[in-house]
């Protein structure tokens, strides 16, 4: 139970710094707050924060949630298949502390 409260709340801090570092500071503290991180995403991927609806269906919710993690690395400036990486966890890290 610690080690997966570690890892959401580094999860948290990774999307704060990524807010920052995309313009989207104001909203940082987002990503501590469970359904306010997945909106913090939206934002930073530039996609519409409707979007919310389509992670309620199955499958579709992994489309959606993939594509965010590409816009998000481009959005950080790097090239989109790091984004996949946040599929595995590792992703978040990189765009955070990446330059």
């Amino acid at each position: 139970m610690v080690v997966m409260l570690v890892f959401y709340v580094f999860t948290g801090y990774c999307l704060m710094v990524i807010a920052q570092k995309t313009g989207h500071g104001d909203n940082g503290w987002w990503g501590f707050i469970p359904i306010l991180n997945l909106l913090l995403m939206f934002q930073i991927a530039g996609k519409p924060l409707w979007w919310i609806i389509l992670l309620l269906i199955p499958i579709v919710n992994l489309v959606i949630i993939i594509l965010t993690y590409l816009a998000m690395a481009e959005a950080r400036g790097k090239p989109a298949w790091m984004g996949l990486l946040c599929i595995i966890w590792i992703g978040f890290p990189i765009l955070a502390f990446s330059d």
